[in-house]
């Protein structure tokens, strides 16, 4: 699968929220994410633009655990990348395992993510501990399809709603990690 994914800057959720009901985009979930971060013992993700992680979602009582590979970013303008993804039953057996055999634990990233559906976008607010409000549209393709379409529609969506800069290729946990370097 191909995540076709672009991030923004928002100024606030409600501002977001009223855009969004607007154009008629259908509230469909909210959840708590947190993500495990890994990097490899034989290459590092920060250089080669790859991610692993193990998410864990809750929503409404219901959790949800998933590992999930991101393979590196295939254009200049937005996220699109490979994802393979997959549920697991347990966190810290993954995490374990993991650990044994010789990855590295990098950061945990903390966030409520509340979900929008829009024709075939899917949309999230995404309130990021340590991080200002920001907006992802995204669209999945199959492997091997063209993106570019895809991308266009993407951007002329964040247009739409207003939103025509502060578009980030960077990820939460390297936004993080950077403000880390600053502190």
């Amino acid at each position: 699968m191909i995540e076709v994914e672009v991030k923004a800057k928002i100024n606030s959720f409600e501002e977001m929220e009223e855009r969004l009901a607007e154009i008629g985009a259908e509230k469909t979930k909210k959840e708590f994410q947190e993500d495990i971060y890994f990097n490899s013992p034989v290459v590092d993700f920060a250089k080669t633009d790859e991610a692993l992680r193990i998410r864990t979602t809750r929503e409404d009582g219901n959790q949800n655990i998933f590992i999930t590979y991101k393979g590196p970013k295939i254009d200049a303008q937005s996220k699109t990348r490979k994802e393979i993804e997959m549920g697991i039953e347990e966190s810290q057996k993954c995490s374990d395992i993991f650990e044994a055999i010789g990855f590295e634990k990098v950061r945990a990233v903390r966030k409520n993510r509340q979900y929008y559906s829009y024709g075939n976008f899917e949309i999230s607010l995404d309130d990021v501990e340590g991080l200002n409000p920001y907006m992802e549209i995204e669209i999945e393709l199959e492997d091997g399809d063209d993106y570019t379409q895809a991308q266009n529609s993407i951007f002329e969506l964040f247009e739409k709603l207003g939103i025509t800069d502060g578009f980030e290729r960077t990820s939460y946990l390297e936004l993080l990690e950077n403000l880390n370097m600053t502190n």
